[in-house]
């Protein structure tokens, strides 16, 4: 029993210093003011939490994520709120469908996947103008993956593939000379990201599980803007008891190389402590729950950004269903 337990601490200390020594060395329009063309990402950071790396079995499952984010703060490359007239508050739902097959590619299951957002956007910012605002809704960027690759062992779960981001959801630059389109529910480019995730369970129910992405942005056609590489992960630490898991997450996004606005590194007046590229950078935490009852699971979660450069600042609120048929 106690050469089991030892080996347990031993495998469960490697996940660690795995974990935490790649996240630190990883950390190493109309022209918006926003990190990456009209503020933040195109992957939700922060949408995976509890066994992030467990692929589910061969079959059928929908997932069903609902996520309220709000900020009323606009940050620079020192940290320092630029814009009092900043307001935001996004409501997206997105519905998920997966698919894993009993065919295996390199020794592992092969599955695949679609997400459907359906996004609403109300954003206000100052200007020399005065404050311009603009609200919209519909159908986001659909991403897909034919290929999603996982691995399964007693205690740990592997998984990787490539998530393709289509620009298929509205996107207006500019409505005319006088007007300001900043609400939009589609990226205008595409995004390709390669993933890696795990999960670590031990027998006695604790649970590390971290997913990593790295995003490779095309050019937008429309304002020429192509929107720096980003380096991000969801992580988090729970344990699980009976039919409930209970934990600790969030996530740490950085942007790694510059904007760039007709092929050139995008710069901005040094006084307003924008630096050139205008790289952005994330961090949040919170509290996490899940709930699992027969072929469905329920999570609550809550997420606070700090230490934001060249982003807005605000709060996460995510609610999960899945459901395996």
């Amino acid at each position: 029993m106690w050469k089991i337990l030892k080996k347990i601490k031993k495998s469960f200390i490697l996940v660690l210093l795995l974990f935490f020594g790649a996240s630190i060395f990883l950390a190493l329009s109309s022209e918006d003011i926003f990190a990456t063309e009209g503020g933040g990402g195109a992957y939700p950071n922060g949408a995976e939490d509890f066994m992030s790396g467990a692929v589910p079995p061969p079959g059928t499952y929908f997932i069903n994520y609902l996520i309220y984010y709000h900020a009323d703060e606009f940050n620079n490359g020192r940290g320092e709120n630029v814009d009092e007239d900043f307001d935001l508050d996004v409501i997206v739902n997105v519905f998920r469908f997966i698919h894993i097959t009993k065919h295996k590619i390199l020794g592992g299951y092969w599955g695949m996947h679609m997400f459907i957002p359906v996004v609403y956007q109300e954003v206000s910012v100052g200007s020399p103008g005065g404050i311009l605002s603009d609200t919209q809704t519909g159908v986001g960027d659909i991403i897909v993956d034919p290929i999603i690759l996982s691995w399964h062992s007693k205690n740990f779960h592997f998984a990787t593939g490539v998530d393709i981001y289509i620009p298929t959801g509205r996107y207006d630059a500019g409505r005319g000379s006088n007007e300001f389109d900043i609400a939009n529910t589609s990226r205008n480019y595409w995004t390709f990201e390669p993933i890696v995730a795990f999960t670590y369970q031990s027998d006695f129910g604790l649970e590390v599980s971290s997913k990593f992405m790295y995003d490779i942005n095309t050019n937008n056609p429309d304002t020429d803007y192509r929107s720096g590489q980003e380096f991000h992960f969801d992580y988090t630490l729970g344990y699980k008891i009976n039919n409930w898991r209970i934990g600790v997450g969030g996530y740490y996004y950085k942007q790694i190389t510059d904007d760039k606005l007709n092929g050139k590194v995008v710069e901005f007046p040094k006084p307003l402590g924008f630096p050139d590229g205008f790289k952005g950078q994330a961090i949040a935490v919170g509290p996490q729950l899940k709930y699992d009852y027969k072929n469905m699971s329920f999570i609550l979660k809550y997420h606070r950004e700090f230490e934001i450069e060249n982003r807005p600042e605000g709060d996460n609120f995510w609610f999960k269903f899945v459901y395996a048929f």
